[in-house]
Protein backbone atom coordinates (compact mmCIF):
# COMPACT_ATOMS: atom_id res chain seq x y z
CA UNK A 1 0.00 0.00 0.00
CA UNK A 2 1.47 3.19 -1.01
CA UNK A 3 2.42 5.86 1.78
CA UNK A 4 -0.36 8.58 0.37
CA UNK A 5 -3.08 6.05 0.54
CA UNK A 6 -2.22 4.77 3.65
CA UNK A 7 -2.50 8.86 4.79
CA UNK A 8 -5.55 8.90 3.70
CA UNK A 9 -6.67 5.60 5.44
CA UNK A 10 -6.01 7.53 8.17
CA UNK A 11 -7.77 10.49 7.74
CA UNK A 12 -10.81 8.04 6.93
CA UNK A 13 -10.93 6.62 10.24
CA UNK A 14 -10.98 9.85 12.49
CA UNK A 15 -13.86 11.46 10.50
CA UNK A 16 -17.17 12.26 12.58
CA UNK A 17 -20.12 13.28 11.04
CA UNK A 18 -21.46 16.86 10.34
CA UNK A 19 -23.33 18.10 12.72
CA UNK A 20 -26.36 19.71 10.74
CA UNK A 21 -28.81 22.00 12.53
CA UNK A 22 -32.44 22.66 10.91
CA UNK A 23 -34.18 26.06 12.03
CA UNK A 24 -37.14 23.56 12.64
CA UNK A 25 -38.38 19.84 12.76
CA UNK A 26 -41.63 20.91 10.76
CA UNK A 27 -40.93 21.22 6.75
CA UNK A 28 -43.53 23.65 6.14
CA UNK A 29 -42.20 26.05 8.13
CA UNK A 30 -39.31 26.60 5.82
CA UNK A 31 -40.36 24.36 2.82
CA UNK A 32 -40.10 26.92 -0.25
CA UNK A 33 -38.79 29.80 1.57
CA UNK A 34 -35.95 30.51 -1.41
CA UNK A 35 -38.38 30.21 -3.99
CA UNK A 36 -40.58 33.31 -5.46
CA UNK A 37 -43.87 31.13 -5.38
CA UNK A 38 -47.65 31.99 -4.89
CA UNK A 39 -47.08 32.04 -1.03
CA UNK A 40 -44.41 34.52 -1.87
CA UNK A 41 -45.63 36.38 -4.88
CA UNK A 42 -48.96 37.43 -2.59
CA UNK A 43 -46.09 39.21 -0.13
CA UNK A 44 -45.20 41.43 -3.18
CA UNK A 45 -47.10 41.71 -5.78
CA UNK A 46 -51.02 42.54 -6.60
CA UNK A 47 -53.63 40.35 -6.86
CA UNK A 48 -53.78 41.36 -10.21
CA UNK A 49 -50.10 41.07 -10.96
CA UNK A 50 -50.12 37.41 -9.65
CA UNK A 51 -53.47 36.61 -12.03
CA UNK A 52 -51.73 37.75 -15.37
CA UNK A 53 -48.76 36.02 -14.66
CA UNK A 54 -51.08 32.75 -13.80
CA UNK A 55 -53.08 33.79 -16.80
CA UNK A 56 -50.18 33.36 -18.64
CA UNK A 57 -48.18 30.14 -17.31
CA UNK A 58 -51.52 28.53 -18.44
CA UNK A 59 -52.31 30.18 -21.62
CA UNK A 60 -48.94 30.08 -23.26
CA UNK A 61 -49.11 33.54 -23.65
CA UNK A 62 -47.06 36.71 -23.11
CA UNK A 63 -47.21 39.80 -20.33
CA UNK A 64 -46.92 42.85 -20.92
CA UNK A 65 -43.83 45.02 -19.64
CA UNK A 66 -45.96 46.91 -17.24
CA UNK A 67 -47.14 43.35 -15.68
CA UNK A 68 -42.87 42.37 -16.17
CA UNK A 69 -41.95 45.73 -14.47
CA UNK A 70 -44.22 44.81 -11.18
CA UNK A 71 -43.03 41.45 -11.37
CA UNK A 72 -39.17 42.59 -11.32
CA UNK A 73 -40.05 45.00 -8.45
CA UNK A 74 -41.73 42.83 -6.25
CA UNK A 75 -39.03 39.72 -7.19
CA UNK A 76 -35.98 42.25 -6.24
CA UNK A 77 -37.95 42.97 -2.38
CA UNK A 78 -38.26 39.93 -1.88
CA UNK A 79 -34.77 38.34 -2.77
CA UNK A 80 -33.47 41.90 -0.83
CA UNK A 81 -35.38 40.60 2.21
CA UNK A 82 -33.63 37.67 2.01
CA UNK A 83 -29.96 38.14 1.75
CA UNK A 84 -29.80 38.51 -1.99
CA UNK A 85 -27.23 41.10 -3.71
CA UNK A 86 -27.03 39.38 -7.09
CA UNK A 87 -29.17 37.80 -9.80
CA UNK A 88 -28.34 35.53 -13.12
CA UNK A 89 -30.17 33.90 -15.74
CA UNK A 90 -29.95 30.15 -14.95
CA UNK A 91 -29.90 27.94 -17.92
CA UNK A 92 -29.04 24.65 -19.02
CA UNK A 93 -26.03 24.45 -21.80
CA UNK A 94 -25.16 21.73 -23.79
CA UNK A 95 -21.80 21.64 -21.99
CA UNK A 96 -24.05 19.80 -19.13
CA UNK A 97 -24.99 20.89 -15.51
CA UNK A 98 -26.41 24.48 -15.65
CA UNK A 99 -24.53 27.92 -16.48
CA UNK A 100 -24.96 31.31 -15.08
CA UNK A 101 -23.41 35.04 -15.00
CA UNK A 102 -24.23 36.84 -12.00
CA UNK A 103 -25.41 40.40 -12.19
CA UNK A 104 -25.33 43.09 -9.02
CA UNK A 105 -28.18 45.39 -8.66
CA UNK A 106 -26.42 47.93 -9.00
CA UNK A 107 -27.18 50.84 -11.30
CA UNK A 108 -26.82 54.67 -11.59
CA UNK A 109 -29.75 57.77 -10.98
CA UNK A 110 -29.54 60.33 -14.28
CA UNK A 111 -27.42 62.68 -11.65
CA UNK A 112 -24.68 59.93 -11.01
CA UNK A 113 -26.11 58.38 -7.81
CA UNK A 114 -25.63 54.85 -6.90
CA UNK A 115 -29.03 53.18 -6.69
CA UNK A 116 -30.43 49.14 -6.61
CA UNK A 117 -32.43 48.41 -9.87
CA UNK A 118 -34.39 45.43 -11.71
CA UNK A 119 -36.37 46.35 -14.34
CA UNK A 120 -38.84 44.10 -16.36
CA UNK A 121 -36.48 44.32 -19.30
CA UNK A 122 -33.78 42.43 -17.65
CA UNK A 123 -35.90 39.78 -16.36
CA UNK A 124 -37.48 39.17 -19.54
CA UNK A 125 -34.20 38.72 -21.48
CA UNK A 126 -30.82 39.08 -21.36
CA UNK A 127 -27.34 39.07 -23.96
CA UNK A 128 -24.65 37.00 -22.65
CA UNK A 129 -22.00 35.70 -24.85
CA UNK A 130 -22.47 32.70 -26.68
CA UNK A 131 -19.24 32.62 -29.10
CA UNK A 132 -17.76 29.52 -26.79
CA UNK A 133 -20.70 27.13 -27.62
CA UNK A 134 -21.53 24.72 -30.33
CA UNK A 135 -22.14 26.59 -33.40
CA UNK A 136 -21.44 24.51 -36.81
CA UNK A 137 -18.84 26.14 -38.04
CA UNK A 138 -17.37 29.79 -39.01
CA UNK A 139 -19.78 32.80 -38.23
CA UNK A 140 -20.06 36.64 -38.13
CA UNK A 141 -18.32 38.36 -35.29
CA UNK A 142 -22.42 39.89 -34.40
CA UNK A 143 -23.14 36.64 -34.49
CA UNK A 144 -21.90 35.15 -31.71
CA UNK A 145 -23.73 36.11 -28.76
CA UNK A 146 -27.01 34.35 -27.41
CA UNK A 147 -30.15 35.46 -25.72
CA UNK A 148 -31.25 33.94 -22.89
CA UNK A 149 -35.49 34.37 -22.33
CA UNK A 150 -37.01 33.88 -18.61
CA UNK A 151 -39.19 30.41 -18.28
CA UNK A 152 -42.17 31.99 -16.27
CA UNK A 153 -43.42 28.43 -15.78
CA UNK A 154 -40.61 27.82 -13.86
CA UNK A 155 -40.22 29.96 -10.26
CA UNK A 156 -37.23 32.02 -9.45
CA UNK A 157 -35.29 30.42 -6.47
CA UNK A 158 -32.14 32.30 -4.41
CA UNK A 159 -28.63 30.54 -3.68
CA UNK A 160 -26.14 31.46 -1.35
CA UNK A 161 -26.56 35.80 -1.89
CA UNK A 162 -28.08 35.24 -5.72
CA UNK A 163 -31.56 35.58 -7.19
CA UNK A 164 -31.50 32.50 -9.78
CA UNK A 165 -33.89 32.99 -12.78
CA UNK A 166 -34.72 29.85 -15.15
CA UNK A 167 -33.82 30.64 -19.08
CA UNK A 168 -34.30 28.99 -22.31
CA UNK A 169 -30.38 30.20 -23.82
CA UNK A 170 -30.77 30.54 -28.09
CA UNK A 171 -28.11 31.78 -30.42
CA UNK A 172 -28.36 34.95 -32.67
CA UNK A 173 -29.56 32.61 -35.04
CA UNK A 174 -32.30 31.12 -33.19
CA UNK A 175 -30.90 27.48 -32.41
CA UNK A 176 -31.36 26.05 -29.14
CA UNK A 177 -28.14 26.08 -27.07
CA UNK A 178 -29.70 24.81 -23.69
CA UNK A 179 -31.97 21.62 -22.96
CA UNK A 180 -34.57 23.41 -21.62
CA UNK A 181 -35.52 24.60 -25.40
CA UNK A 182 -36.05 21.49 -26.97
CA UNK A 183 -37.93 20.36 -23.64
CA UNK A 184 -40.32 23.10 -24.10
CA UNK A 185 -41.02 22.52 -27.31
CA UNK A 186 -41.52 18.78 -26.69
CA UNK A 187 -43.82 19.61 -23.87
CA UNK A 188 -46.19 21.91 -26.36
CA UNK A 189 -46.43 19.20 -28.59
CA UNK A 190 -47.61 16.19 -26.10
CA UNK A 191 -49.75 19.32 -24.56
CA UNK A 192 -51.54 19.38 -27.95
CA UNK A 193 -51.29 16.12 -29.46
CA UNK A 194 -52.71 14.62 -26.07
CA UNK A 195 -55.27 17.51 -25.68
CA UNK A 196 -57.16 16.36 -28.95
CA UNK A 197 -57.36 12.50 -28.15
CA UNK A 198 -58.80 13.53 -24.68
CA UNK A 199 -61.49 15.46 -26.36
CA UNK A 200 -62.84 12.04 -28.03
CA UNK A 201 -63.74 11.19 -24.24
CA UNK A 202 -64.72 15.01 -22.65
CA UNK A 203 -64.86 17.62 -24.87
CA UNK A 204 -63.80 20.40 -21.82
CA UNK A 205 -60.43 19.08 -21.37
CA UNK A 206 -58.55 21.95 -22.56
CA UNK A 207 -54.99 21.06 -21.76
CA UNK A 208 -52.33 18.33 -20.61
CA UNK A 209 -50.03 17.98 -18.44
CA UNK A 210 -47.30 15.68 -18.31
CA UNK A 211 -45.35 14.44 -15.23
CA UNK A 212 -42.57 13.60 -14.21
CA UNK A 213 -41.46 11.28 -11.32
CA UNK A 214 -37.09 11.50 -11.48
CA UNK A 215 -34.56 9.97 -8.89
CA UNK A 216 -31.30 10.58 -8.45
CA UNK A 217 -29.12 7.70 -8.02
CA UNK A 218 -25.22 8.61 -6.54
CA UNK A 219 -21.81 7.63 -5.08
CA UNK A 220 -20.00 8.83 -1.59
CA UNK A 221 -16.48 8.97 -1.82
CA UNK A 222 -14.17 10.38 1.73
CA UNK A 223 -12.75 13.52 0.31
CA UNK A 224 -9.10 11.46 1.32
CA UNK A 225 -9.69 8.37 -0.59
CA UNK A 226 -11.02 10.76 -3.80
CA UNK A 227 -7.96 12.75 -3.44
CA UNK A 228 -5.45 9.34 -3.70
CA UNK A 229 -7.31 8.69 -6.95
CA UNK A 230 -6.07 10.57 -10.20
CA UNK A 231 -8.30 8.89 -12.35
CA UNK A 232 -11.72 9.89 -10.09
CA UNK A 233 -10.35 13.56 -9.90
CA UNK A 234 -9.76 13.64 -13.81
CA UNK A 235 -12.92 11.89 -14.94
CA UNK A 236 -15.60 11.82 -12.30
CA UNK A 237 -15.43 7.97 -12.33
CA UNK A 238 -13.31 4.97 -11.70
CA UNK A 239 -10.90 3.92 -14.89
CA UNK A 240 -9.27 1.23 -13.18
CA UNK A 241 -9.16 -0.70 -9.80
CA UNK A 242 -11.58 -4.12 -9.42
CA UNK A 243 -14.75 -5.40 -7.74
CA UNK A 244 -15.16 -4.60 -4.61
CA UNK A 245 -14.26 -7.71 -1.96
CA UNK A 246 -18.08 -7.82 -1.27
CA UNK A 247 -21.59 -6.64 -2.53
CA UNK A 248 -25.01 -6.89 -1.39
CA UNK A 249 -24.24 -8.54 2.49
CA UNK A 250 -26.40 -7.71 4.74
CA UNK A 251 -24.91 -4.56 6.63
CA UNK A 252 -25.00 -2.60 3.26
CA UNK A 253 -27.78 -4.41 1.81
CA UNK A 254 -30.04 -2.13 -0.32
CA UNK A 255 -32.73 -2.40 2.42
CA UNK A 256 -29.89 -2.16 5.46
CA UNK A 257 -29.14 1.02 7.67
CA UNK A 258 -27.55 3.96 6.09
CA UNK A 259 -24.05 4.41 7.75
CA UNK A 260 -24.33 7.51 10.03
CA UNK A 261 -21.99 10.28 7.93
CA UNK A 262 -24.21 9.60 4.93
CA UNK A 263 -27.29 10.53 7.33
CA UNK A 264 -25.94 13.29 7.69
CA UNK A 265 -25.32 14.54 4.26
CA UNK A 266 -28.59 13.47 3.21
CA UNK A 267 -30.13 15.48 6.14
CA UNK A 268 -28.37 18.33 5.35
CA UNK A 269 -29.41 18.09 1.54
CA UNK A 270 -32.79 17.73 2.06
CA UNK A 271 -33.09 20.29 3.91
CA UNK A 272 -31.37 22.65 1.35
CA UNK A 273 -33.94 21.23 -0.83
CA UNK A 274 -36.93 21.82 1.01
CA UNK A 275 -35.90 25.52 0.94
CA UNK A 276 -35.79 25.59 -2.59
CA UNK A 277 -39.20 23.59 -2.59
CA UNK A 278 -38.02 20.36 -4.22
CA UNK A 279 -40.37 17.62 -2.81
CA UNK A 280 -37.65 15.05 -1.55
CA UNK A 281 -39.31 12.24 -0.02
CA UNK A 282 -37.03 9.24 -0.16
CA UNK A 283 -33.38 7.91 0.59
CA UNK A 284 -32.10 4.72 1.19
CA UNK A 285 -28.79 2.71 -0.06
CA UNK A 286 -28.90 1.64 -3.52
CA UNK A 287 -27.24 -1.53 -5.18
CA UNK A 288 -23.47 -0.96 -5.26
CA UNK A 289 -21.48 -0.32 -2.58
CA UNK A 290 -21.44 3.39 -1.60
CA UNK A 291 -24.79 3.89 -3.69
CA UNK A 292 -27.76 5.66 -2.35
CA UNK A 293 -30.49 7.17 -3.47
CA UNK A 294 -33.30 10.33 -3.46
CA UNK A 295 -36.40 10.44 -5.27
CA UNK A 296 -39.17 13.25 -5.24
CA UNK A 297 -42.40 13.33 -5.13
CA UNK A 298 -43.59 13.65 -8.78
CA UNK A 299 -44.32 16.92 -10.16
CA UNK A 300 -45.11 18.86 -13.85
CA UNK A 301 -41.47 17.87 -15.96
CA UNK A 302 -39.99 21.04 -17.08
CA UNK A 303 -40.02 21.77 -13.16
CA UNK A 304 -38.90 18.30 -12.34
CA UNK A 305 -35.78 19.15 -14.93
CA UNK A 306 -34.91 21.95 -13.23
CA UNK A 307 -35.00 20.72 -9.72
CA UNK A 308 -32.99 17.68 -11.26
CA UNK A 309 -30.11 20.05 -12.12
CA UNK A 310 -30.54 22.00 -8.73
CA UNK A 311 -30.23 18.85 -6.95
CA UNK A 312 -26.75 17.74 -8.53
CA UNK A 313 -25.21 20.91 -8.03
CA UNK A 314 -26.67 21.05 -4.49
CA UNK A 315 -24.70 17.54 -3.86
CA UNK A 316 -21.53 18.31 -5.37
CA UNK A 317 -21.21 21.88 -2.69
CA UNK A 318 -22.97 20.03 0.36
CA UNK A 319 -20.95 17.00 -0.28
CA UNK A 320 -17.63 19.36 0.16
CA UNK A 321 -18.95 19.92 3.31
CA UNK A 322 -19.41 16.63 4.62
CA UNK A 323 -15.75 15.40 3.37
CA UNK A 324 -17.33 13.76 0.47
CA UNK A 325 -17.38 13.89 -3.02
CA UNK A 326 -19.89 12.78 -5.35
CA UNK A 327 -19.71 11.08 -8.57
CA UNK A 328 -23.16 10.83 -10.95
CA UNK A 329 -21.31 8.59 -13.21
CA UNK A 330 -23.50 4.89 -14.19
CA UNK A 331 -22.97 2.10 -12.98
CA UNK A 332 -21.08 -0.42 -11.71
CA UNK A 333 -18.58 1.06 -9.75
CA UNK A 334 -15.01 -0.25 -9.07
CA UNK A 335 -13.52 0.22 -6.34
Amino acid sequence: MSKFRFSALQELAARKPVEVKLPSKNIADYYGCHVFNKNNMQKYLTDETIESLQRAIEEGKSITKETADLIANGMKSWAKDNGVTHFTHWFQPLTDGTAEKHDSFLDFSKDGSPMEKFSGKVLVQQEPDASSFPSGGLRNTFEARGYTAWDISSPAFIVDDTLCIPTVFISYTGEALDYKTPLLKALMSVDKAATEVCKYFDKNIEKVTAHLGWEQEYFLIDSALYRARPDICLTGRTLMGHSAAKEQQLDDHYFGSIPSRVTAFMKDLEFECYKLGIPVKTRHNEVAPNQFELAPIFEEVNLANDHNQLVMDLMKRIALKHNFNVLLHEKPFRA
